[in-house]
């Protein structure tokens, strides 16, 4: 169940975005249009028409634990994006936020692996949301040379708390060692990261004002405070799991309202003080919705990045 502080935490973000609590579905209205110089809102982003991925893919029992899979034309190998939605690491959002883009890419001759995870309302956020992304990103070397996939061509896009996971999962998969005397296949290592208003500094994220998300989320995501936890950022936080090896881009808006656009410069220098290839481009009348959205200026940016890593 979702406790008072976080549900206040939850309904803040989406007045912040100027949007319900709905996820959508599928619709056939067309998207509202906003007004010149006005941002996106959730709302018009919701309405318009949701595409559909080619099929659904179980990696666990639990029914967040899945993966929808976004096929191009032709017969692959595919390169793929590890597609990897935002939400606060909360309810009620899911992957279907990232229907828009993922179709954008399928468009473009670029597979899609859409992951969900289970969220903090399952049970807190440590251990499961982190086990749940690090299993599903896994099962695309486990299943995807089955479905014409190449996870040696694999680039990760994570929208605001998925940027950090996405960012997560790379420092995680750079110190990865098979268990001893284990046979089994490596997850996948990435290419890249593009980030999409992320926030990878959680330690910065649990210190007040913190973000649209506001600070009690992170404390349940991390498991501050439960019994045997130990110092709770050594394993959840980028910067602490730093450097993680391959080049990242984090994309921001200069007009977000949710991700204050300063996480990503100050974690780029964090990066770069560990060697790490960080690049960050901050987009002019840009807001967080405007991130996952396919005609923005942002998207254009973020698949420029993608393609470049990619081909």
């Amino acid at each position: 169940m979702i406790d008072f502080a976080k549900t206040i935490v939850i309904l803040g973000l989406a007045a912040l975005a100027g949007c319900t609590m709905s996820t959508g579905g599928d619709s056939d209205a067309s998207a509202p249009a906003p007004a010149a110089g006005t941002l996106l809102t959730w709302d018009q982003f919701l309405a318009r028409p949701r595409p559909a991925p080619d099929r659904t893919i179980r990696y666990g029992d639990h029914e967040r634990q899945v993966v929808d899979l976004y096929l191009p034309r032709g017969a692959g190998p595919h390169p793929v994006a590890v597609m990897i939605h935002g939400g606060c690491w909360s309810a009620p959002w899911d992957r279907n936020l990232m229907n828009w883009i993922s179709d954008d890419l399928r468009r473009r001759g670029i597979a899609v692996w859409n992951i969900d995870y289970r969220v903090i309302e399952d049970g807190n956020g440590w251990p499961h949301v982190f086990d749940d992304t690090w299993a599903a990103i896994h099962a695309l070397t486990i299943q995807g040379r089955e479905i014409r996939l190449d996870p040696n061509r694999a680039v990760a896009v994570g929208h605001s708390a998925g940027g950090h996971l996405a960012l997560w999962y790379a420092a995680k998969r750079r110190r990865w060692m098979p268990p001893a005397n284990v046979r089994m296949i490596p997850p996948p290592e990435l290419r890249a990261v593009v980030s999409l208003g992320g926030l990878p500094d959680l330690e910065l994220a649990a210190r007040p004002p913190g973000s649209g998300c506001g600070t009690e989320v992170i404390r349940q995501l991390v498991g501050q405070g439960r019994p045997g936890r130990g110092d709770p950022f050594a394993d959840t936080s980028v910067p602490r799991m730093g450097p993680l090896g391959i080049p990242q881009v984090l994309i921001n808006g200069n007009q977000d309202r949710i991700i204050p656009t300063h996480f990503a410069e100050d974690y780029a220098g964090k990066m770069r003080a560990l060697g790490d290839n960080v690049r960050v481009r901050v987009i002019d009348g840009t807001g967080h919705v405007e991130l996952i959205t396919p005609e923005s200026a942002a998207w254009a940016a973020a698949v420029e990045e993608i393609e470049r890593v990619l081909r």
